[in-house]
């Protein structure tokens, strides 16, 4: 514990409040929490194994992993938690509102909107955030400067996206193909496995981050309604943004739009064959989602993340430098406690 101190101090991360770890602290209840996080969200969080069937599928790996983690390791907080994969996206932060769920995680981005179910009624909350994102176009590295702006991407692009992103979302709502409200701009085509169809401009037609009109749920691509609009291929609902990003290696794909994190890592690993082309100015904050009514819950958890995180200070890039950061502030909270 000693040698992680010092490390924390080097680190810079000693400028801390007063009050850690003393009797102002909500308390949790002792509790496991069944946590059903993203499986295919690498490196923020993602599974041991790719194959939902295998026994290492639960098992979590990544930023949110190793947070959660530092979480267990503290002293008073009382927590821990039964991680499951889950393979699908599609509005993962409603399923605290089920019964098999207690918190959802997996690179969420926190939205007013997805605190509601598809009927209006409220029915999660969010923890405070935890990582930051940016949302970003992914290219291959010859047409990388070409490609470099969302406002680039003409009807002869090919653009994939994920169902129910904000990747997805900020990709139609910066080239027009949405508007803010998500309306779905007059004439575009969208495609699904029960035929065509024609937005009228609507709000019969409507993609948002948190839900979109039911007939467009399985849309499987879109085709703009003139040329300052990309097409949108949609890929990867039960293998995750790996088959996006295959699809991009294939030349099936010009552009990938997803997070930063995600992009980041992808181009490093492509050995240079890929590369992050333009970066959204909005600022996005990702946290866990928990069922309304677990306010005392939500209180521990805001408490001991904002810990881990130094109040926001501490994020994805210093995790990805050392990633024992969190359980050396783990280790520091618990140190304070011991002397309290």
């Amino acid at each position: 514990m000693f040698r992680s101190l010092l490390m924390l101090l080097s680190l810079g991360l000693l400028c801390l409040p007063a009050s850690a770890a003393d009797d102002s602290n909500p308390r949790c209840a002792d509790r496991t929490l069944n946590l059903g996080f993203y499986a295919y969200f690498e490196p923020v969080s993602h599974s041991a194994s790719a194959d939902p069937d295998s026994p290492d599928f639960d098992m979590q790996r990544g930023y949110e992993a190793d947070l959660l983690s530092a979480l267990e390791a503290m002293h008073d907080a009382g927590l821990s938690f039964a991680r499951q994969g889950i393979a699908f996206w599609d509005e993962i932060w409603l399923r605290p509102a089920t019964p098999d769920y207690d918190l959802a995680g997996g690179g969420i981005t926190i939205l007013d909107s997805r605190t509601y179910d598809a009927e209006g009624d409220e029915q999660i909350a969010f923890t405070d955030g935890h990582i930051l994102f940016r949302q970003s176009l992914l290219a291959r590295a010859e047409a990388a400067e070409k490609l470099n702006s969302y406002a680039a991407l003409g009807s002869q692009v090919r653009a994939g996206a994920l169902v129910g992103t904000t990747g997805e979302f900020r990709l139609l709502e910066l080239t027009g193909l949405v508007d803010a409200d998500g309306r779905l701009a007059a004439g575009a085509r969208v495609h699904t496995p029960q035929g065509s169809l024609i937005a009228d401009g609507s709000e019969e037609f409507v993609i948002t981050p948190a839900h979109e009109t039911a007939r467009l749920a399985q849309r499987r691509a879109i085709e703009p309604p003139d040329d300052s609009m990309p097409q949108v291929m949609y890929m990867g609902a039960e293998a995750g943004e790996s088959e996006l990003i295959a699809a991009l290696l294939d030349g099936q794909i010009d552009v990938v739009a997803r997070g930063h994190i995600g992009n980041s890592t992808a181009a490093v690993h492509s050995d240079g064959a890929l590369v992050v082309s333009a970066l959204d100015d909005l600022v996005e904050y990702g946290g866990f989602s928990l069922d309304v009514d677990e306010v005392d819950l939500l209180a521990c958890l805001n408490d001991r993340i904002n810990w881990l995180t130094d109040n926001q200070r501490i994020g994805y890039a210093d995790w990805a430098a050392d990633q024992d950061v969190f359980m050396m502030r783990a280790d520091l909270w618990n140190a304070r406690a011991a002397d309290a």
